[in-house]
């Protein structure tokens, strides 16, 4: 009999989320980063296991909102975490039972689905302060059951999933065999890019920044022509995303371009282009194309 549910990845910013749901699936299906609050969009991951299909959906971590983005990803993350037929309590070994991981299980009340809680980066922890931890969560969530791994290194995964995929509800797949996300290719391109951006420029610039795939041409030999534009809020960023001499922008298109070409299993020729957009983060396109809610600023929960 198959299998088939969704599985919403819950929790503070920066806890893995993103790092687990791409070992889940075993592929790359969502941009990682040290940095906070990278995830905007809610990103599908497809996951199979057996006769059984997860639809993991790695959602935009849970903080205090201060923008308009910033309550349109925590909307997104709470209406994930309700259609969700179980959801994951993701919490940072490191960090434990902070302010910001408390913030997440205040709200798992609203949820329909079974929760279980994922300890992660265990490999950074001795095992004494994991098993407090533990049962700090037990104490603090009605978790039906608490999973100890290590995202980065694998630890543990295999029993999730397996778990995942023995608790997702009787039905038909939803999506084809071979099917690992459910995010356009323009979008995937676009959030590569952004990952980029995160990982080589520092302070706060990456969080006034937006990608948008402008142009996706297929080429006669199988690869594709992707050009897009990094939208930045201040004319005084333009010069440190395109560097001197162009060095910058070429870095971050290069390392995009190669990261692509892997995921991708073909040649991507990419194109980048920098324009200063002030109020990007109040244009409504760029809500709809991440699957946001631009008028999320009242939302329960946001």
């Amino acid at each position: 009999m198959n299998r088939c549910g969704y599985a919403a990845l819950l929790g503070a910013a920066n806890v893995g989320k993103s790092t687990l749901a791409n070992a889940i699936v075993g592929a790359k299906v969502a941009i990682v980063s040290a940095k906070a609050q990278t995830t905007r969009a809610r990103v599908t991951g497809i996951a199979i296991d057996g006769e059984s299909q997860i639809v993991l959906l790695d959602l935009p971590g849970i903080f205090t909102p201060r923008r308009r983005l910033d309550h349109a990803m925590i909307d997104a993350a709470w209406r994930g975490a309700e259609e969700a037929d179980r959801v994951l309590l993701i919490v940072d070994a490191t960090r434990g039972l902070d302010d910001a991981a408390r913030l997440a299980i205040d709200g798992l009340g609203r949820c329909a689905g079974k929760i279980d809680a994922v300890i992660n980066k265990i490999d950074a922890v001795k095992r004494p302060a994991l098993l407090g931890l533990a049962a700090e969560v037990e104490a603090a969530a009605k978790v039906e059951r608490i999973f100890m791994v290590s995202a980065e290194t694998g630890d543990g995964v295999a029993d999730l999933k397996h778990w995942l995929a023995a608790h997702m509800p009787e039905g038909p797949w939803l999506f084809p065999e071979d099917q690992l996300m459910d995010l356009s290719e323009r979008l995937f391109a676009a959030e590569i890019t952004r990952e980029q951006i995160f990982r080589q420029l520092h302070e706060e610039l990456p969080y006034s920044a937006a990608v948008a795939t402008d142009q996706w041409k297929e080429q006669p030999d199988g690869s594709a022509r992707v050009d897009q534009t990094i939208f930045i809020e201040r004319e005084g960023q333009k010069g440190i995303v395109i560097g001197a001499g162009g060095a910058r922008l070429k870095a971050i298109g290069s390392a995009a371009r190669a990261e692509l070409t892997k995921a991708l299993g073909r040649p991507i020729h990419l194109f980048l282009h920098v324009k200063v957009a002030p109020s990007w983060g109040e244009r409504p396109e760029f809500y709809r194309e991440w699957g946001l809610e631009f008028g999320a600023m009242k939302t329960k929960g946001s």
